[in-house]
């Protein structure tokens, strides 16, 4: 385990750091790239993990945490994702308290910041890596490659295809999970700091503290138990200095067999026992966490997993590799989403792309074999370990195995860069030893890399500072994903740019035919804008398409009842109910139709329906106060007005339909008082102050009427009836001004 500084490392040119210094340096280049996303807002995939997710409010029991998976759906649920991590979900409740409330600010800071620590902490993972694992007599790691580490740090703090981890907050599981992976890894290195005799054994407590920080790192994201691996491997190649190129020779041809007692000696086997053990038990505990078995994705989010033919399939799966090379080599076309046709099948062996993946498995052997047969020990750790950082944290994610639900995500690159960068690294040691003369060049193309990089970082950080941004910039990258144009077709929207919405939907369903979610919101779109027929033929196929999609056979319900289709109308609610037994809206929208139809004691059940799914369901309450007030059930309205404002206390269209209730009841004190409470919530109400202005007409107190009379005719010069009413009150008090004779 002894270790000699690295050759090639007092060649790098860069300066010379005392290691707080270094730290220091790249935590501050990490905050320079993401900072000014510090003030983003929620965007994609945050609104489900975030915003929409009730495990992370306080009224919500902390133990849901851990029966739910990261979205906040019960893991037991077919509908679950599956994706099980509880550290990551306490991180943004924390940040929900203290924040009090939904503010994206804290949320983003603490992202920021730990990737700033996670960089800063690389130094130290680098060190050991490239440098070898040795102590001073303090009982501190020594650097024997303090600029090596340095430069790698730097890459990695600064690389652009952080930025999704970084800047959007749901990323935080990935900065977590590094997080931990780190300590795990340099704690695993402590179990070897035993003083003068620490050649000659290991601590179990410090395996064991490495093995618990793995758990914490796979309860921050499943990536997490990749770090067995890293620790398997570094103890094999650094602590018991393996040479895995004589291993293999002597297994293969039978010489000078292998010294296992040596081995044994050097606790290499108790160690990796350790490990295993600790490795399955998670695993196990992982899979009977999951209940229902693994998530089931369909061929939209991993089109090359549903392929028939085997070498197809395979063919895929490594065109997927090279293009994530591509974006660590060179992270420019960034996209937040790589599914639904952004990027196409190969379909046959001659497909050019086929000659991506021969370049890549050709570096790949290449580096392969560098690492295995050089006879510079230096070099072959070097690469050895740079080879099974880049690889071994991206195993989960490589399809080979369970099917993962995504084509690529730039998230899954995060640790996996770290063994980019410290392959780069070396290549720029190796350079400045063969090439001397061109050390002056290659600093200044250093430094401009890191430039370009940091400029990159800020720029696509910037993007994701809000939906708009980030799913236009997209459409440059992606243009034949029909999910960018869908994204771009939904901001609009939520924005109030209906016409534009609409030809971005229609331009995702082009794209993908069976796009069911892109049918549902055109549909919705046209059924605001009344071309309703249109709207039936999309929804309609949108149900065909996926027969257990709720939302579309609600919304479906509507259009068909807004064409008078009542019977159909009413079993298309009926569907979606089915297929969602708590939808209060649907309950809402069939109350509706059956107000419609005449059928009262039908639409009051619905609308309670509603309101036990949904309390706070408005809308319900609201129509069955109306319902039973219009049917002359005064007394019957009241309660039910009355019951909805103890659970909505603030909300100013129940009170005004309780207060028109009272009014009928000649409760006018007590009707009066709910009109202006309702004024003081929404005083530009044209219609309360008219019935307001009704109510003390009908009371006597004729001034105060003919003051919200002139209030409502100010507010809508064209509310119905209050202009009559209006000119009756004055007609009654010109006759009371006149003398009595």
């Amino acid at each position: 385990m002894a270790s000699s500084p690295v050759y090639w490392d007092h060649r790098i040119p860069l300066p010379l750091l005392a290691a707080a210094r270094a730290k220091v340096t790249v935590a501050l280049v990490a905050l320079l790239c993401f900072m000014n996303s510090y003030d983003g807002e929620f965007v994609f995939d945050d609104s489900e993990a975030i915003v929409n997710n009730k495990d992370l409010k306080p009224a919500t029991p902390l133990n849901n945490i851990w029966s739910n998976d990261f979205w906040g759906t019960n893991l037991s649920s077919n509908s679950s994702h599956k994706s099980y991590r509880p550290l990551t979900v306490l991180t943004f409740r924390l940040n929900y308290l203290l924040a009090g409330g939904l503010h994206p600010v804290g949320f983003h800071v603490l992202n920021i910041l730990l990737h700033a620590v996670i960089s800063a902490l690389m130094t130290d993972v680098f060190a050991i890596l490239i440098g070898g694992l040795s102590y001073d007599e303090k009982g501190s790691i020594l650097n024997h490659a303090p600029k090596t580490s340095l430069l790698a740090a730097l890459l990695f703090a600064a690389h652009p295809v952080h930025t999704e981890s970084v800047a959007g907050v749901v990323g935080r599981a990935d900065l977590l999970c590094a997080l931990f992976f780190q300590l795990s890894f340099l704690t695993y290195c402590k179990a070897f700091n035993r003083g003068s005799d620490r050649d000659e054994g290991f601590s179990v407590r410090w395996v064991v503290v490495s093995l618990s920080l793995c758990a914490a790192a796979m309860l921050c994201k499943e990536q997490g138990i990749t770090v067995l691996g890293v620790n398997a491997a570094f103890d094999v190649l650094v602590i018991c200095n393996v040479d895995v190129y004589e291993l293999s020779r002597r297994l293969l041809l039978r010489r000078n067999p292998l010294d296992v007692r040596g081995l044994l000696r050097a606790g290499l086997t108790t160690r990796l026992a350790l490990m295993g053990l600790g490795g399955l038990s998670m695993l196990y505990a992982r899979w009977r966490i999951m209940g229902t078995g693994p998530p089931a994705f369909t061929d939209v989010d991993n089109p090359a997993s549903f392929a028939e033919n085997i070498f197809l399939r395979i063919v895929n799966y490594n065109y997927y590799y090279s293009l994530n090379a591509w974006l660590l080599l060179c992270p420019w076309w960034l996209c937040f989403d790589w599914s639904m046709g952004c990027v196409p099948l190969i379909k046959s062996a001659t497909d050019w792309r086929t000659a991506w993946l021969l370049l890549l498995w050709c570096v790949l052997i290449g580096l392969i074999s560098q690492a295995l047969c050089s006879q510079d020990s230096q070099r072959r750790r070097t690469l050895t370990l740079g080879l099974v950082l880049l690889v071994v944290p991206f195993l989960p994610a490589c399809n080979i195995f369970f099917r993962v639900g995504f084509v690529v995500a730039e998230r899954v690159l995060y640790l996996s860069s770290a063994g980019y960068c410290l392959l780069l690294a070396y290549a720029v040691g190796q350079c400045c030893c063969r090439w001397p003369t061109c050390r002056r060049p290659l600093c200044a193309s250093l430094l401009a890399l890191l430039c370009v990089h940091v400029a990159r970082c800020a720029l696509r950080s910037h993007q994701w500072r809000s939906e708009q941004s980030l799913f236009t910039s997209a459409l440059s990258v992606c243009p034949l994903n029909a999910k960018v144009h869908y994204n771009v077709g939904k901001n609009l929207a939520d924005r109030g740019n209906s016409t534009a919405a609409i030809a971005y939907y229609r331009e995702a369903v082009r794209l993908h035919p069976t796009y069911v979610h892109a049918m549902n919101n055109l549909g919705n779109i046209l059924k605001e804008r009344n071309e309703l027929i249109e709207a039936e033929h999309l929804l309609s196929k949108a149900v065909s398409i996926q027969s257990d999609f709720a939302a579309a056979w609600m919304n479906l319900g509507i259009v068909q009842n807004s064409l008078q289709k009542f019977d159909q109308a009413e079993q298309s609610y009926w569907n979606a109910i089915r297929f969602r037994k708590k939808y209060p809206d649907c309950y809402y929208n069939l109350g509706r139709l059956y107000a419609d139809l005449n059928r009262h004691v039908d639409a009051l059940n619905a609308w309670r329906n509603a309101t036990v799914l949904k309390p706070d369901h408005s809308l319900a309450w609201n129509n069955m106060v109306i319902l039973l007030d219009n049917t002359g059930n005064l007394g019957q309205a009241e309660l039910i007005g009355r019951e909805a404002l103890r659970l909505l206390p603030n909300d100013h269209t129940i009170m005004f339909s309780l207060a028109n209730v009272l009014g009928k009841s000649q409760k006018y004190k007590e009707s009066e008082g709910f009109f202006l409470h309702a004024l003081r919530i929404n005083p530009n109400s044209a219609s309360c102050h008219g019935n307001l202005a009704v109510l003390y007409h009908r009371w006597g107190r004729l001034e105060l009427a003919k003051k919200h009379y002139e209030l409502s005719l100010k507010l809508d010069p064209k509310a119905p009836g209050t202009r009559d009413n209006y000119n009756m009150l004055r007609r009654k008090l010109d006759q009371l001004k006149q003398p009595t004779p």
